[in-house]
Parts: structure tokens; C-alpha cells; sequence
């Protein structure tokens, strides 16, 4: 297995720049760009679930890593629920909720493989190297 370097890397952290590109040509491209609470919110939170695995990586801990892996995967939980909000007004057809629900849960559940991992591996983060 190669060793990852960057962040940009990490393919939890690909996928997590892919959902937050879509939800963006959607508030680009639909009347969500009026609804600015919820346009900020899903803005929000789908950058969170990208930014968060960022910041962990980048503390080169595996302890804060993985605690911020927790954080991302919630917020794409966050995401994931903006996204019916979205449906039910009527800003996205199914056809994209669904493929963009389908996105949210296979990052959830490669994140949460991702920390199953780190929680038994015995490298505690490059920080600790001496």
C-alpha cells in the first residue's frame, strides 16, 4: 500500500471535493441561489465534510485525525439531509437526489471504514516520529 502524502490523496478526500463541486452547480444553476439560508447551509456543510478531513490529516495525529474524520462524516450526514430539503422544494429532481444521496453514503461509509482502520493501527501520526 502506498504511503499518503498529501491530503489530496486520500480518496474519502476526492469524493468529499466531488459532492461539494455538485452541490455548488446546483446553487449555481437553481432557484436555491434565492433560498439563503439553506444555500448557505448545505454550502456549508458539504465544504465541512471536504475541509475537516483536511484539517485532521494536516494535525498528523491519528487521534485528532480521526476525530476530525468524525466530524466530516457528520457533516456529510448534515449534507445528506439538506439534500431532501432540497428535493421537497422542488430545486433538484430525484434523479439527482438520488445520485447525490448515494454520494453522501458511500463517503459516510468510507470514512467510517477509514476510522475503523485508524482505530487499530499502532502508528499514532507523524508528529510522534522522533
Amino acid at each position: 500500500m502506498a504511503t499518503i502524502q498529501n491530503f489530496e490523496d486520500l480518496e474519502i478526500w476526492k469524493l468529499a471535493r466531488v459532492l461539494c463541486s455538485e452541490i455548488y452547480i446546483i446553487i449555481s444553476t437553481t432557484a436555491l441561489k434565492n433560498d439563503y439560508k439553506l444555500k448557505e447551509q448545505i454550502n456549508s456543510s458539504s465544504g465541512s465534510v471536504m475541509d475537516n478531513i483536511a484539517e485532521g490529516f494536516e494535525r498528523n495525529g491519528n487521534k485528532e485525525f480521526r476525530q476530525f474524520l468524525s466530524i466530516s462524516k457528520g457533516s456529510c450526514g448534515e449534507t445528506r439531509s439538506q439534500l431532501y430539503r432540497i428535493l421537497d422544494r422542488e430545486y433538484i429532481e430525484n434523479e439527482k437526489f438520488n445520485e447525490l444521496k448515494d454520494l453522501t453514503i458511500l463517503i459516510n461509509n468510507k470514512i467510517g471504514s477509514f476510522i475503523q482502520y485508524l482505530n487499530k493501527t499502532e502508528y499514532k501520526g507523524q508528529k510522534f516520529n522522533n
